[in-house]
């Protein structure tokens, strides 16, 4: 039952875009006690059905920029390939902390993010 709630927050968090790999992770490895590396591999498998899922419902709304995505997309095999390479030769303690460390670094930028607009939206509010 745990790993259909998973897929679902998970799923739902990577239809929006805003990385539910990374909440998959973040569930496997600390609330079911799965080993880093396998915790990475499984969100690999996730990803590519959910993926496809998120390609199709915004093809359909024409929200895509092929021209940005295309090549970013090239390059990203790439850099998937030469991230996996050194992840899977990569002692497990040094990977969960480089890992926390990309989270701590997604959330300062966010929080910085929403300050930065609400001080826009409070500044454009104050004008009225």
């Amino acid at each position: 039952m745990l790993e259909f709630f998973t897929g679902v927050i998970s799923g739902t968090v990577s239809g929006t875009g805003m990385g539910g790999g990374t909440i998959l992770i973040l569930i496997l490895s600390i609330f079911m006690g799965i080993d880093q590396h396998i915790a990475q591999a499984t969100n690999l498998v996730f990803f590519v059905p959910t993926s496809i899922s998120a390609i199709i419902t915004t093809f359909k709304e024409k929200l895509i920029n092929w021209k940005i995505g295309i090549p970013v997309a090239i390059s990203g095999i790439v850099g998937a390939i030469i991230g996996a390479k050194i992840s899977v030769n990569m002692d497990v303690n040094k990977l969960k902390k480089y890992f926390g460390i990309f989270l701590i670094f997604i959330t300062i930028y966010e929080i910085y993010s929403l300050a930065k607009k609400y001080k826009i939206t409070k500044k454009s509010n104050n004008k009225l």
